[in-house]
């Protein structure tokens, strides 16, 4: 999938690995899968940026702290047009949002949400080409 149709709006377009042991996880999915890692640091924590060749198709990061407790999870990221004109649609539809809007700096504008079977799902708005 080009990155062009991932930032389309309802198309899955991240992947990310939240975990309690960042070290192991690089090493277990390098080897299994032959993804390189590329560490960063960013909105002021570590990050590591999962690529295949050069494309970047995910990333991992350490449990945050308002999440302590939850086990390791892979959690997915859909394409919307504006995060915050959804959410209303969210709860009408009896879901639930459990992350408000927040910045990702020089990316876009992310929440989470779940929905009324209980499953969680990111959503976010990127940042338009020259923004």
């Amino acid at each position: 999938m080009s990155d062009t149709a991932m930032k389309q709006a309802g198309a899955f377009s991240w992947n990310e690995l939240m975990t309690t042991d960042v070290k192991g996880a690089k090493a277990f999915y390098g080897e299994l899968l032959g993804w390189g890692m590329q560490d960063i640091n960013t909105c002021g924590m570590d990050y590591t940026l999962v690529k295949l060749g050069d494309k970047e198709i995910g990333g991992i990061m350490a449990i945050p702290d308002q999440a302590a407790g939850m086990p390791p999870a892979w959690g997915a990221y859909v394409t919307v047009d504006n995060v915050d004109a959804l959410l209303s649609r969210v709860e009408k539809l009896g879901g639930k949002v459990c992350v408000p809007p927040q910045d990702i700096p020089d990316v876009g504008r992310f929440a989470v949400i779940q929905d009324p079977q209980g499953a969680m799902l990111s959503l976010i708005s990127y940042l338009k080409q020259g923004s």
